[in-house]
């Protein structure tokens, strides 16, 4: 029988929110066993701090220092609340470069500091030889997600929603995976919020509840390249970044809109072909979608993911990450062809020990 490892996980994402951490019990296969969970609001200088590196320019290592500093703080919180430890760290970062095409992905985060402050092992670095070995480096989160689902009726598809929201598709076939970035999530909307309110959210969808639909605009975006692409293209950071521009930039298609309308157009999804989307991700229930958090194509009968079904939506990429470094210290693959559009399946992940 495989080694039972408690892990904690540690996620912050494109939406700059805050550090998620979770907790996890897992032989990093087919056995996860969820724990308590915390998410710690990024304060906002340091949100704005990270801001400003993004793309990989500024002063990134003192950004990297501080940003390792409040992630552990939130570890030593998270113990402190739940009086428990763990025999390793999933450190993801925070991503500031993504250029797959380039084969460059840079998360900041110093996990030998990391390892220092807390006293426990580090896994970092999860993403680097997948780009490397010519893969996107996304979505990472599809094998957990997996590893969730091992006793739910399939097919089954899993959304995942933050600042950029991807699909885990799981067949009823043994090993049938597919997974994908289906584009912008929440974080073009949070650009528009910022722009027009000060802050990087809106918040209870006050802003969205004053606007109204723009059909034409609406009908305009999936027309854009961006929705025309193969799932594998649409991953592609630079395709994002234009088309953030495109939608909340000064110059962009729908920066002449009234605030209350840019904040509630949203692009139209494609239909899936599996009558069952459970979503998940911190930002599964984005204030600025409506108080019932509907998102989906007509086809599915989206549905909330909770501990019910076995997945705890809030939590679900931080325990992904832990579930992550337990696989990388067992050294199994972490991205496979079918999820990231890597050619074979490829191991990752960078160990810091505590006392090192």
């Amino acid at each position: 029988m495989s080694t039972m490892r408690q892990a904690i996980g540690l996620m912050s994402g494109t939406s700059l929110d805050g550090i998620d951490v979770a907790i996890i019990t897992t032989d990093g296969r087919q056995r996860a066993e969820s724990g308590p969970a915390l998410t710690v609001p990024y304060a906002p200088a340091l949100r704005e701090r990270l801001r400003a590196v993004l793309g990989g320019i500024g002063p990134v290592a003192e950004v990297e220092r501080a940003l390792t500093e409040a992630h552990a703080e939130a570890v030593a919180r998270f113990a402190s609340e739940h009086g428990i430890s763990a025999a390793v760290i999933g450190f993801h970062g925070h991503t500031v470069l993504h250029r797959p095409a380039e084969r460059r992905t840079w998360q900041i985060g110093d996990g030998a500091l990391l390892a220092r402050l807390t006293g426990i092992d580090v896994v970092c670095d999860f993403r680097s030889a997948d780009v490397a070995a010519g893969g996107e480096g996304a979505p990472f989160v599809p094998l957990y997600h997996a590893a969730l689902a091992a006793g739910l009726d399939k097919p089954l598809a899993i959304l995942n929603v933050g600042g950029v929201a991807n699909v885990t598709w799981l067949g009823a076939e043994e090993g049938a995976i597919l997974a994908f970035d289906t584009g912008p999530g929440n974080a073009p909307i949070d650009d528009w919020a910022l722009r027009h309110l000060g802050r990087p959210v809106d918040l209870d969808g006050a802003l969205a509840r004053a606007g109204r639909v723009d059909s034409a605009r609406l009908a305009a975006l999936p027309r854009q390249s961006l929705f025309r692409s193969p799932a594998a293209e649409i991953a592609r950071s630079r395709r994002f970044r234009r088309f953030r521009r495109w939608w909340a930039g000064r110059g962009g298609r729908c920066g002449d809109l009234d605030r209350h309308d840019g904040g509630g157009n949203r692009p139209r999804r494609r239909s899936f072909p599996d009558p069952s989307l459970p979503l998940a991700g911190h930002r599964r229930r984005p204030p600025q979608s409506g108080a019932d958090g509907r998102v989906g194509a007509p086809a599915c009968r989206p549905r909330r993911a909770g501990r019910g079904r076995g997945l705890d939506g809030d939590a679900l990429e931080a325990q992904a990450f832990a579930y992550l470094a337990v696989r990388s210290l067992e050294g199994l693959p972490l991205s496979l062809p079918s999820t990231t559009g890597v050619a074979r399946p490829m191991t990752g992940g960078r160990l810091f020990r505590a006392g090192a």
